[in-house]
């Protein structure tokens, strides 16, 4: 006979409200986002799964936590009785969530309520099969988090790059030796402001390749279809694709007349958080874009490492906050924005040697990342078999 989540777990809530959160606190501060703010002190200190009680659009979102946090009043904490696995619970959550959504309360914010939430049931196992099953997928998660840090640290890698030869200006010269430390000739230039190598040039990213953006419409939900993918889906593990939602194929192919996506190409966010980047090496589901600016490096790819590097780098984000729009919700670039960025074109030596040390970090960022694509399809396959013990673990 089954349990439910009630006979598992202690559930209780947290207590302070969204906006308790401080910038530069030490302390995890959970709510209903996807991430978790910060606090500067903390109210529980345990091993527990977290549950988004609401969200706008109901994509609500579960956490795994060990160690000293506080939470948001609308955020269910649940920690593991005696005889149940914590991971384990954390994984059938996982499993339950597109029936919470489905569950959820509300028109315009999704509620999970108690009832909701406590119907969940849990196959009836001890608690060393339990112990097995979350093993199983922790070491696949454990591999998926392992790649997403050596990609921040490749990403780290370019952009220090970048920075020294094309910020600073202390690329190796004729006798390699750093260019601007060294004396070489400077000149200044009124778009930038400053001195940049003599024979240099600057020029707006569209002169050098096509940019455009995702829709502005907002195509309604469909039970069959294509994605739509919005900047809250762009992550750096990859675009994330299990809480964006179906258009209608008809909707798909608008908006692509005006914004496709190829192989390629790398995208950004205009909306919210600006300047969360993708690059798509590959595209193994199809998809449309909304709010997010489309850089057609496909076109040239003898530029694509650059100009990804380029946009992405401290100048790139910092020309893009100091250039955003204010006046709504949320602040958002816009399209003349991104097209308007400023790309230092080098000597073609310069460029090519960069070309010759940056290529080869892309490369390792694209299989990591592809990796963990493929990771993830395991796991999501594997999880509802190993939950309805449709596949057994062995030792």
């Amino acid at each position: 006979m089954n349990k439910t989540l009630e006979d598992a777990c202690h559930i209780r809530t947290g207590k302070l409200n969204a906006n308790a959160a401080v910038e530069g606190g030490v302390y995890p501060f959970f709510t209903c986002a996807e991430y978790p703010d910060e606090i500067d002190h903390y109210a529980f200190d345990d091993s527990v799964v977290l549950v988004a009680g609401n969200n706008a659009r109901g994509n609500f979102h579960v956490n795994r936590y060990e160690g000293k946090f506080n939470a948001y009043q609308r955020t269910y904490i649940l920690s593991a009785k005696a005889g149940y696995n914590i991971d384990f619970i954390y994984y059938a959550l996982k499993l339950e969530l597109k029936r919470l959504r489905e569950k959820a309360q509300g028109s315009q914010t999704k509620f999970l309520t108690m009832p909701i939430l406590t119907s969940i049931s849990l196959r009836n196992i001890t608690y060393d099969e339990q112990y097995d099953i979350a093993n199983k997928l922790i070491a696949i998660d454990n591999k998926i988090e392992l790649n997403n840090q050596i990609n921040v640290e490749l990403e780290a890698m370019a952009k220090t790059l970048y920075d020294y030869w094309f910020e600073q200006f202390d690329f190796p010269d004729a006798d390699g030796k750093p260019y601007k430390s060294s004396g070489g000739k400077m000149v200044y230039n009124e778009t930038l402001k400053r001195e940049i190598p003599e024979g240099w040039d600057v020029r707006p990213v569209s002169e050098i390749i096509e940019v455009r953006d995702g829709t502005h419409d907002s195509p309604k939900p469909s039970e069959k279809g294509e994605y739509l993918i919005t900047s809250k889906h762009l992550q750096p593990s990859g675009i994330d694709f299990s809480n964006a939602y179906f258009i209608s194929y008809e909707d798909f192919e608008a908006v692509n007349k005006r914004s496709k996506v190829d192989e390629g190409d790398f995208l950004i966010s205009m909306i919210g958080t600006i300047g969360l980047s993708q690059w798509v090496m590959k595209i193994p589901t199809p998809f449309a874009i909304k709010n997010i600016g489309l850089f057609k490096t496909s076109q040239s790819p003898e530029y694509a490492d650059y100009i990804f590097v380029s946009v992405t780098s401290s100048y790139g984000k910092a020309y893009l906050q100091q250039n955003q729009s204010t006046g709504t919700s949320q602040p958002y670039v816009t399209l003349g924005t991104l097209r308007g960025i400023p790309i230092t074109i080098p000597s073609k030596k310069v460029f090519d040697d960069f070309n010759i040390k940056v290529k080869p970090i892309h490369k390792l960022l694209y299989e990591n990342a592809t990796e963990n694509q493929k990771l993830v399809e395991l796991r999501d396959w594997l999880l509802p078999m190993l939950m309805n013990g449709q596949v057994t673990v062995k030792s």
